[in-house]
């Protein structure tokens, strides 16, 4: 704990301190609280992903096998752009996922086997639920961090500098009290000394 004058003043800079804690603190706990359910919110969507992701993977299991015969995916399947925008949850700015774009790519109907077009779908739903779960992860590694912090603030509030501030407030009050006391205590014996001088 830092050392701390006895004084008004300083009594007067714990209190104005004590006031600006405490009324910080609520909003530091709004934060806090929006931040966890946007987490919670964040990780079911990550799951739904994922579980979508792993039912596409489920339903191309039967035919999946065509592809262990040597074909050149890039051939069918060119990812042209990802547009991502700014979001922001609770002061963090966050990758919000706007579109996925694909070359569209004219296939040989007669050059190419009958699972190319179902494949090329299937690849380019894979392809954005990677996309799609690489931007959530980006989105639960900035909220993460923003909660931390948050949260290491809170702590500070509630369990450092408010105790702290009140514990000033109350020395500087016993100290000054204690002055006050001796002060009366000192006028009371000089007077009686002035009187006993006096008769």
């Amino acid at each position: 704990m830092a050392k701390i004058k006895h004084t008004k003043n300083e009594l007067k800079t714990q209190r104005d301190a004590l006031r600006r804690f405490k009324r910080y603190l609520p909003t530091l706990l709004l934060k806090k609280q929006q931040l966890q359910l946007e987490m919670r919110q964040l990780e079911q969507r990550m799951e739904e992903v994922q579980a979508e992701a792993d039912r596409l993977m489920a339903s191309i299991a039967p035919w999946v096998r065509l592809f262990a015969r040597p074909f050149d995916l890039a051939a069918i399947v060119k990812l042209r752009a990802v547009r991502t925008t700014t979001g922001n949850i609770a002061g963090v700015n966050i990758p919000v996922l706007q579109d996925i774009e694909f070359d569209p790519i004219e296939l040989d109907l007669h050059g190419t086997d009958a699972w190319v077009d179902e494949g090329r779908e299937t690849v380019e739903k894979l392809v954005r639920f990677q996309i799609e779960r690489e931007i959530l992860a980006e989105e639960h590694r900035l909220l993460g961090e923003e909660l931390r912090t948050t949260t290491q603030r809170v702590n500070l509030f509630e369990k450092v500098k408010i105790p702290e501030a009140q514990s000033n407030i109350r020395i500087i009050r016993i100290f000054l009290g204690d002055a006050q006391t001796a002060e009366v205590a000192r006028a009371k014996i000089a007077k009686g000394k002035s009187e006993d001088a006096a008769a």
